[in-house]
């Protein structure tokens, strides 16, 4: 159940104070706090439309399917230890620059396509709208919040500073305890960190399985923010449309 908006925007059970027994909120990073697809999107398009030039935008949007959604395998084997963060960057550019029938010269060319790409990116990292005002709630409830990615810890602690969100003082990342998620330890340490107890954190994400799904099974309050209003009818857990409704949708 929805709480009803106040008139700077933000839930009522939100500006109300404390809601219910919620001691803590846990966050994931990627287009869940940072907008990480924009960032990606556009960086890629920078650096990539001397390859392909005359490309329409319905080939700059397929083009950004394949490299932040279609190529996620590679980025699973960077977790799993198989590849390098370079590495999976690289062979999911190649995928999408060849699905258009380009290929990336070994050597120079790709070391140019990747440190190019990884320096653009930084400049269009940037915080969703609903981010702030969230914070801003949680600040003046008193109610401490974190993050826990699934990425190394250095790298988004310079993503969220990039974006704004310096405040975010605490951040789990895949080598803070040498597991990514869904192990149950990587929730458990942004719990840990918090000081509070896993049933009265609530942890907030983007992906439905490893965020809502994989949070709830640590024993946390696991909640899907689908921005996207994607379909899923099997889903039987927590859901919401903006981070703004986090705290309006307590059971």
């Amino acid at each position: 159940m929805m709480g009803a908006a106040t008139g700077t925007g933000v839930p009522a059970a939100v500006s109300d104070g404390v809601p219910g027994d919620v001691r803590g909120v846990l966050f994931d990073i990627d287009d869940t706090l940072v907008d990480l697809e924009f960032s990606m999107t556009s960086a890629l398009r920078d650096v990539s439309e001397h390859l392909l030039p005359g490309l329409d935008q319905a080939g700059w949007d397929k083009f950004g399917r394949i490299f932040t959604h279609e190529t996620t395998h590679f980025y699973d084997r960077y977790l799993a230890g198989q590849i390098t963060f370079n590495e999976q960057r690289l062979l999911r550019g190649r995928a999408a620059l060849g699905h258009f029938g380009v290929e990336l010269d070994d050597g120079e060319q790709a070391h140019h396509w990747v440190s190019s790409y990884a320096s653009r990116q930084h400049g269009y990292i940037r915080a969703f709208d609903d981010v702030t005002p969230l914070l801003d709630a949680l600040d003046s409830a008193g109610i401490p919040y974190g993050a826990v990615s699934n990425n190394v810890h250095d790298y988004q602690r310079i993503k969220l500073d990039a974006a704004g969100l310096e405040r975010i003082g605490i951040l789990i990342g895949t080598d803070t305890v040498g597991v990514a998620k869904p192990d149950p330890a990587i929730y458990l340490e942004g719990v840990r960190r918090l000081g509070t107890a896993a049933a009265d954190t609530l942890y907030v994400g983007d992906n439905r399985l490893l965020d809502a799904e994989g949070s709830t099974a640590a024993g946390l309050r696991g909640i899907w923010l689908n921005r996207g209003a994607e379909a899923a009818p099997d889903f039987q857990g927590r859901e919401i449309g903006s981070l703004l409704d986090v705290l309006a949708v307590l059971a």
